[in-house]
Formats: structure tokens, sequence, C-alpha cells
């Protein structure tokens, strides 16, 4: 066990069930996802099995078990965004980019979240795209503004 995680550990003394889901965070938060060796860990600590914290971590949709990419799309499938097409968005989404929600591409350029609700209803459909906003999308503006992400991603690497 590295000393990031165990300086985690320490900052949740009792070792309480009920510390799994702040503990989840704090780990996320540092590695920026869950790996399986820290969910391991985890268990350990907190006297837990994996498939428990396994099933508490894919309850909540804001636990990754990957790395994230350069860009990370998070797509939103509120009601809203739903009767406005999000679900077309995402076929898109996953035709354009070649991953599903909760990947990311074997490049590690960009990765996709569906996410319940941004709170945005009225400017549905719509992504986030690292805390960039792109509103009332249809295929032709979300394939202009994959491109444009795509440009500025090979543009940094010619540089």
């Amino acid at each position: 066990m590295d000393d990031q995680l165990l300086s985690i550990f320490e900052q949740f003394p009792n070792k309480q069930r009920d510390d799994l889901i702040p503990l989840l965070h704090k780990i996320q938060e540092e590695y920026g996802y869950l790996s399986e060796e820290l969910i391991i860990e985890t268990g350990k600590y907190l006297d837990i099995s994996v498939n428990k914290i396994y099933g508490v971590a894919t309850f909540y949709d804001n636990f990754r078990f990957g790395p994230k990419g350069k860009y990370h799309i998070r797509l939103c499938h509120g009601t809203a965004c739903h009767v406005s097409g999000s679900g077309n968005i995402l076929s898109e989404l996953e035709k354009q980019l070649h991953i599903r929600n909760g990947e990311t591409d074997k490049n590690g350029v960009f990765s996709l979240e569906v996410v319940s609700c941004i709170g945005a209803c009225g400017l549905a459909p719509l992504i986030e795209i690292n805390d960039e906003y792109y509103t009332q999308l249809t295929s032709d503006s979300l394939q202009k503004i994959i491109q444009q992400y795509r440009e500025n991603h090979s543009n940094i690497y010619e540089n």
C-alpha cells in the first residue's frame, strides 16, 4: 500500500461501514478513479467484501472505475434531454468516439459519462466537456464539436 492511500485511510480511523462512501470519494479525488487494487485495499481496511464495495460504488453515478480522458464528455440524460434527443446524441458519440458510457478511448483522449441531469433543462440536449457546455445539440453540431477537440488535440502534439 502506498503512502498516499495510507494517508487517506488515516483520515478515517474508526473504520466503520459508514465511512465507505466518503472514503471512496476521497480515494477517487486523489487517484482520479477507483482501480481494482484500490477497492481491494479499501475492503481490507474497512473489513468489507470487494463485492459489497463494488455494489455500493456502482450504485452511484459519480464513481469511475477507469481514468478519464483528456476530454471528459458528460452527456445529460435527464427527462428534458431524453425527450429532446439525448439518446440520439449518445448513439452519435459512441459512433464517433468508438467508446460507450463509462469508457475512455484507447489513446486516453476522450472519455464518456452519461449523467442523470446537468441542470440546464431549457438548453436540452447538452453535453459538458471539461466544464465547457454545448447546448441544443444536433448530430451535425456534435460532429463539429468533436472534430474541433480532435484538431485541438492534434495541434497540441504537433507543436
